[in-house]
């Protein structure tokens, strides 16, 4: 096959777009000179594409309707079954929608990509299933994964299943709510600012986002390299240290594994917290907006842990706050320039590409205006930092990255764990339809100022559950050195196992 050639006009035209000046003939020259160049181009468009070979079968199933998605959690229904036995057999799992599996749509909770079938299955998708699990389809995720809300996701919210009206939480908005609402036995969720944590607390289940790159993310569609976590969202501790030794480790693949430290994390369950340090990170419970009786809870929880055996005491992070306030130039930057102007995939990395997707993604150009409030701020944001001071506040964001992860480093050399709230409210109601773009973003962001920040450093955190307000969970958020899931696991399984979280 052959690619289209540039006519010598509209050579003229890209080189005005490079802000270079040729004349006629200039560009023919150049022109002539470039057709060795097209011929490479035409070798690699003659090629297969080197993408892996789908080895479980499965049907595309169908998107679920009415009474049959109540709470508006499903994308998908499929059934794609796994090996006949290993870890995960007999389990059902559902993945959020920005996961690849191979002949299923996939929408990113975006009208804009809806009609996009991946060709290949993410690393983890093929994990699961060589470890026993059945996929049972896609959950619904909000709009390109940018909010903590349940509001954004097209083409309706998602609902909290303790409260119908209410958040889910986001942007895995329905990987907690369909594990919560027992329609699943374990989801995977993705996290960038929050959206494995956050849904996990508004909904009541066990939520992990692991260091940064102990998960490969390969095939899952990206936000933005440095902050893209995925992992496990379960209905109890066991479960999610189970699902996480079967995904974690390196693919070969993945430009954020740096030679990541796997364990065999269910052995970390039963040996208790006696004598295990745990700081209560005071920037943690200086939120704005921390309601009391959500303080009250985790207070209580904590407090739990130390009647455990658990030695605790109040520590300062202030570099808590500067990954939180870093967020905003490598988050906006970094997604304008990855997901949007780099078509999801981006450049400058070696890896497994999905050229389906970022010729589909590419099309988001053609209907912008269908993007949600809470993307296009996010752009707005990036692409002013990108052109009107040339990418120096990502940069410079990056560097001031290394000192915030050194203050949780220096905090996690005398404790074990830090301890706080993972969000400072319970689950509000969903806003309105037609709401004003003010409240729509607000109510997008208002949660994630405890969560942020270890996708700033890359640090493990985990939400779990510790009790209720007004009948809507509340969650506790333990955070770990790199690679220390083990000792989160540890103390979550102590707590879980000291009494039901639904009467605390």
């Amino acid at each position: 096959m052959a690619i289209e050639r540039p006519t010598a006009e509209q050579l003229q035209t890209l080189a005005s777009q490079l802000h270079l000046n040729l004349t006629p003939e200039q560009a023919q020259e150049y022109l002539t000179l470039m057709q060795p160049n097209f011929d490479a181009y035409d070798l690699v468009d003659g090629l297969p594409d080197n993408i892996p070979e789908v080895r479980y079968t499965r049907a595309p199933g169908y998107r679920p309707t009415g009474a049959e998605n109540p709470l508006n959690a499903w994308y998908y229904k499929t059934d794609v079954k796994g090996a006949d036995s290993g870890k995960l057999a007999g389990r059902t799992v559902v993945l959020k929608d920005n996961v690849a599996l191979a002949g299923v749509p996939m929408m990113n909770g975006s009208s804009t990509l809806e009609g996009f079938v991946p060709a290949y299955d993410a690393t983890i998708v093929e994990r699961l299933l060589d470890a026993g699990a059945t996929i049972v389809g896609k959950a619904t995720c909000e709009h390109f994964c940018l909010s903590g809300g349940s509001h954004t996701s097209d083409p309706a919210p998602v609902h909290n299943p303790l409260k119908q009206g209410h958040a889910a939480g986001g942007s895995s908005s329905g990987s907690a709510a369909l594990v919560a609402a027992c329609e699943v036995d374990m989801a995977i969720g993705g996290d960038q600012g929050g959206s494995i944590r956050i849904p996990s607390a508004f909904c009541g289940t066990y939520g992990m986002k692991p260091t940064h790159g102990l998960v490969p993310y390969t095939g899952i569609m990206p936000i933005e390299a440095t902050v893209d976590h995925t992992g496990p969202i379960t209905d109890t501790v066991y479960d999610n240290a189970l699902m996480l030794e079967v995904i974690a480790g390196a693919d070969g693949l993945d430009p954020r594994q740096y030679s990541p430290r796997v364990a065999a994390y269910t052995e970390a369950l039963d040996k208790g917290v006696q004598g295990m340090k745990i700081g209560i990170l005071t920037e943690g419970f200086q939120l704005p907006n921390l309601d009391a009786g959500v303080d009250a809870k985790v207070r209580e929880a904590i407090a739990r842990l130390e009647q455990l055996g658990a030695i605790v005491s109040e520590v300062s992070v202030p570099e808590h706050g500067l990954a939180g306030a870093l967020w905003s130039p490598i988050g906006c930057e970094g997604l304008t320039a990855q997901m949007m102007h780099g078509n999801g995939m981006g450049f400058n990395w070696e890896g497994l590409y999905d050229v389906g997707l970022l010729d589909k993604h590419a099309l988001w150009r053609d209907n912008a205006d269908a993007l949600s409030p809470s993307l296009k701020i996010c752009m707005l944001i990036g692409q002013y930092g990108l052109q009107r001071y040339n990418g120096r506040y990502y940069a410079k964001a990056q560097n001031l990255a290394r000192k915030a992860r050194a203050g949780y480093q220096r905090a996690l050399e005398s404790y074990d764990l830090l301890v706080m709230p993972t969000v400072p409210i319970t689950a509000p109601p969903l806003p309105e339809q037609g709401c004003s773009i003010t409240d729509y973003i607000s109510r997008a962001f208002e949660m994630i100022g405890n969560t942020a920040p270890q996708d700033i450093t890359g640090n493990p955190a985990m939400s779990l559950p510790c009790g209720m307000v007004d009948g809507l969970p509340v969650g506790m958020m333990l955070v770990g050195r790199h690679y220390a899931e083990s000792t989160i696991y540890q103390a979550a399984s102590a707590f879980e196992t000291s009494g039901d979280w639904r009467q605390m």
